[in-house]
């Protein structure tokens, strides 16, 4: 007997015990925090967090409609070099520039698919020479094969006649 009689009422005493404290770990994690900072309003030691500072709406975040961004825009980024240049452009100038660069994406992925497609042509044409050249060689093999045949049938005759005749003679 290698344990004692009570030993399962140990394990599962012990994986209870495990399991409650988990529990309640898991739920002073939730509610801890929120009775910590609601303790810590309370008392006036500490100063309260600064108010953050933004310059840029809400609004700029959000989806706007064309008309809108060819009219000005909120302070957002104003001492930006970068964003001011391209505020400074018109709706045209930046539409044109997206189909340029959308254009040079498109000829780019055309580039690479035509490498690709010249890629696969040199492989199967290589791959078309090697499976020739097997197809020849099997030929070739076939064909020493066939005339091997012949000359063995032949031979089993010639052997047959010679055997006869050594036999007619003893």
């Amino acid at each position: 007997m290698a344990y004692p009689p009570d030993h399962e009422f140990y394990t599962k005493g012990v994986l209870r015990l495990v399991l409650v404290l988990a529990g309640l770990s898991l739920a002073g994690y939730i509610v801890g925090p929120s009775w910590y900072w609601r303790l810590e309003g309370n008392s006036t030691t500490q100063a309260p967090c600064p108010l953050c500072v933004c310059n840029c709406s809400s609004e700029d975040f959000l989806p706007v409609h064309l008309e809108i961004i060819s009219s000005s825009l909120a302070d957002c980024g104003k001492n930006d070099p970068d964003m001011k240049e391209e505020m400074k452009k018109d709706f045209v100038a930046l539409l044109s520039e997206e189909l340029n660069l959308r254009k040079a994406v498109a000829n780019d992925t055309i580039e690479h698919s035509k490498t690709s497609v010249r890629d696969a042509r040199k492989t199967f044409s290589h791959y078309r020479r090697e499976a020739q050249k097997c197809s020849a060689g099997v030929e070739t093999c076939e064909e020493a094969r066939q005339r091997a045949e012949r000359e063995l049938a032949e031979e089993v005759k010639l052997s047959a006649l010679w055997e006869k005749r050594a036999r007619e003679h003893g």
